[in-house]
């Protein structure tokens, strides 16, 4: 086999197998590597009008994971250091643990994830794969702006939950423990900062999705 016919090989899995890591983020249940954290909270307690509430918002952070997934996936292609790509491989896996966590806390509450799933994943791994591009030190301060963006919408969420749904609060504080994580790990690692008119479109394009994912 020639090595010009061993490279397109090696191409062609790489694409099939992100094809296919996409496809099994969208429609196939994720495997958590943690305990789901509401496990041991009490069982729920809500009202109609709380489970639709609280529906709206765990759909919300679905998407969000789903968005996570596509992001890491195309930042970790173009990243070019390699520790750096394992780190995003690494926090993967937690946003993995979050896609889980949010599903079932879904069928908990009799809901479905967004039918915008695909649109997520699609638009998040094409800007993951851009960010990459333009460096390591921007594809991480990208992530970490991401990150804390990520926490203050927890933070929300956590303000909106119902006080005494303690299986949600338990998911959403886990979450956010992990994503703050992320967020220090990615400015730790050399993380630029920003320009101020990505951080608005950043903030614009969240608003969107927050709105569509809530009743879509």
């Amino acid at each position: 086999m020639s090595t010009k016919t061993f490279r397109n090989n090696t191409l062609a899995d790489h694409f099939i197998g992100h094809i296919d890591q996409a496809l099994n983020n969208i429609f196939c249940r994720q495997v958590s590597q943690r305990p789901y954290p509401a496990t041991n909270t009490a069982p729920d307690q809500l009202s109609d009008a709380d489970k639709h509430k609280v529906a709206g918002l765990m759909r919300v952070n679905h998407a969000g994971e789903m968005a996570a997934q596509a992001l890491y996936q195309g930042q970790s292609i173009t990243a070019r250091d390699p520790s750096i790509r394992d780190q995003l491989r690494h926090a993967s896996i937690e946003e993995s643990d979050h896609l889980n966590w949010c599903r079932t806390r879904l069928d908990e509450l009799s809901a479905k994830p967004s039918k915008l799933d695909p649109l997520w994943y699609a638009g998040s791994f094409a800007i993951g794969v851009a960010a990459g591009i333009a460096g390591d030190r921007w594809n991480l301060g990208f992530l970490a702006a991401t990150e804390h963006q990520v926490v203050r919408h927890l933070d929300s969420h956590l303000q909106n939950l119902p006080k005494h749904d303690e299986r949600s609060r338990a998911i959403v504080s886990q979450m956010r423990e992990d994503e703050l994580g992320h967020a220090t790990l990615a400015e730790n690692l050399g993380a630029a900062t920003l320009p101020k008119s990505i951080n608005t479109v950043m903030g614009l394009t969240s608003k969107l999705m927050t709105s569509l994912a809530q009743r879509i």
